[in-house]
């Protein structure tokens, strides 16, 4: 078994190391962010870091890199205080991928992508049009991480849209049906193909010792 220590992982060549420790943490959620600006240009941006913040009341959070650099997604959500998260599916891993792409402000990628833009119930952000699960998102906070100066985005669900065939009886989304992607590292795509579901866990009951 490979072993890396503090020292190893620090010296290791760039590439090589993000690769590694975006790989190291396990499967990914992949989702598209969509947002627009006040000028109307659309934005759409991959994310791996999607993740559940609390069901009631039902939030989201994402990290974000530090904004040094262009980050349109962030610059959209602040000024206008809403996006959307789209589930990536099967039919649309490569396209999605490309929208790690840094274009301009003023160029969507909507525009140089197959994917396609939505609008739902006056929502003011994008949906990818054909995700099997979509949702507008109203911006609530933030969180600086001071260890690497990142960013914890959190959001509440003001809108769920989820296709009928794969929401289960008791509310559970059944993203294998769905075929809905995850991602491995930096650049590699899964879709898993199977379920397994346990039910609520209790204590087992011990023999009491003697």
């Amino acid at each position: 078994m490979a072993y890396f220590n503090e020292t190893h992982i620090k010296n290791l060549e760039h590439l090589y190391k993000i690769n590694l420790i975006n790989s190291c943490s396990g499967y990914k959620s992949a989702n598209l962010l969509g947002t627009k600006s006040k000028e109307g240009n659309e934005n759409l941006a991959v994310f791996s870091s999607v993740t559940h913040i609390g069901s009631s009341p039902a939030m989201l959070g994402f990290f974000l890199r530090p904004t040094t650099v262009i980050r349109n997604t962030y610059e959209n959500i602040k000024e206008t205080g809403c996006f959307t998260i789209n589930h990536i599916h099967n039919s649309i891993t490569k396209d999605a991928h490309h929208t790690s792409a840094k274009y301009a402000k003023d160029i969507s990628e909507f525009d140089v992508t197959e994917l396609t833009p939505e609008y739902k119930a006056d929502f003011f952000a994008p949906f990818v049009k054909n995700s099997p699960i979509q949702l507008a998102m109203e911006y609530v906070e933030e969180y600086g991480i001071q260890a690497n100066k990142t960013i914890l985005v959190i959001g509440k669900i003001v809108g769920l849209y989820v296709d009928d065939t794969f929401l289960e009886d008791d509310g559970f989304i059944n993203l294998a049906k769905a075929e809905v992607a995850t991602i491995n590292g930096l650049d590699a795509y899964g879709i898993p193909n199977t379920n397994k579901r346990y039910g609520y866990q209790r204590p087992k009951v011990l023999n009491a010792k003697s």
